[in-house]
């Protein structure tokens, strides 16, 4: 008789917790090959076959992990990142804990929950002698949170080869998986002017300090709620004494965009932004970062999939849209992509992070349950 998966949620917080306790933040590549060769020795316990790919220096490796089944056909890719915002030493102000029904520690939600619930899914269907329809292959990226600057390509070329993209971030605040975000641009202006003394000769100054105001009140004015586009002016900096006129000021823009359409449009927008005074030069660098994840038929016929089989676990799930930008940026324009398939939580990126224990064996159930019957 083939033996049952266990999903038992002690069992999964035991091997969740060294994970945790191996802290991994993203501008320390050492401590994040650490939780890649953690992973990747686990996964190959269970005997998946596992591939390191080498980070170029100040960053951190790739892990690709396959299933020992199915060959190199098209399949189910399952992304995941390890690293962390948390620097090293938040163990000693977030240590891994349990307190009622949440369990807390640095990067639990955002998202070692769910990339260890991805990894007890496969570790299940091993254990019990199973394979699935399709093969499945597990990649691990080392800079997820500083906007996977060298897994991007890697994730694409990946991406292109599946019939699936699953993502085991966290879950929306709602409960519900994500099949639609905003893509990211991110801009540094730069304006310079005219220095003067003033007090002696102020009428000679052309302030960058003053153009910078009337440039923050334009790009602000960009955001429109109705088109869901957001323009954030996040970081301005200026001059060097109160008596000069300043000569260069600088600040740092954040844009949200939820369409390729609106994106375009709106990046040319800023770069394109011309000066109220015309002795003062602007220069824009940056732009598009993440492209939006925008819902296709394909995706929707995956959440429909993934909202039946939640059904038949015993929980409803229904598709929503993601806060932030994730891998799945990437992926959404190339294959089926569903994310927010983790863990239920809150606090990412915080002091207070946790996930909701209840929703660690649904979760569990419903990933095993996706490798076990997607075709």
């Amino acid at each position: 008789m083939t033996a049952e998966p266990c999903f038992d949620t002690a069992a999964i917080l035991e091997g969740l917790r060294p994970w945790i306790e191996i802290e991994s933040p993203s501008s320390d590549p050492e401590a994040v090959n650490r939780m890649m060769t953690r992973v990747q020795s686990e996964f190959a316990a269970e005997g998946a076959i596992t591939e390191r790919i080498p980070g170029p220096t100040g960053y951190g490796d790739c892990l690709k992990v396959r299933s020992p089944w199915g060959g190199d056909g098209p399949g189910i890719l399952v992304l995941s990142h390890l690293d962390t915002v948390h620097p090293i030493g938040m163990l000693e102000r977030l240590p891994f804990r349990i307190e009622g029904d949440k369990a807390y520690g640095p990067g639990i939600f955002d998202m070692k929950g769910g990339a260890y619930l991805a990894f007890h899914a496969y570790r299940e269907l091993h254990r019990t002698g199973r394979t699935t329809p399709l093969p499945i292959t597990f990649f691990f990226n080392p800079d997820e949170e500083i906007s996977s600057v060298t897994s991007r390509p890697l994730i694409e070329a990946e991406a292109r080869k599946q019939k699936y993209v699953l993502l085991a971030e966290p879950s929306t605040q709602l409960g519900k998986v994500v099949i639609a975000r905003k893509g990211t641009a991110r801009f540094t202006i730069t304006l310079r002017g005219v220095a003067a003394h003033s007090g002696a000769n102020h009428r000679d100054g052309h302030s960058a300090v003053k153009e910078m105001a009337h440039q923050i009140l334009k790009l602000e004015s960009m955001t429109d709620y109705g088109l869901d586009l957001t323009v954030n002016v996040g970081v301005v900096a200026g001059g060097t004494r109160a008596n000069v006129v300043p000569e260069e000021a600088r600040m740092l823009v954040d844009m949200r965009v939820p369409t390729k359409a609106i994106a375009d449009e709106y990046i040319a927008k800023v770069r394109g932004l011309t000066a109220h005074d015309s002795e003062v030069a602007i220069t824009v660098e940056g732009g598009a970062m993440r492209p939006p994840f925008e819902t296709t038929l394909a995706t929707l016929a995956l959440a429909e999939q993934i909202r039946t089989l939640a059904e038949e676990i015993g929980f409803a799930l229904e598709p929503g849209k993601g806060g932030g930008a994730s891998d799945g940026n990437f992926t959404a324009p190339i294959v089926a992509t569903v994310d927010g398939l983790g863990v239920v939580g809150e606090g990412a990126h915080t002091d207070h992070e946790h996930i909701d224990l209840t929703s660690v064996t649904p979760r569990a159930r419903l990933m095993y349950r996706l490798l076990e019957t997607l075709a």
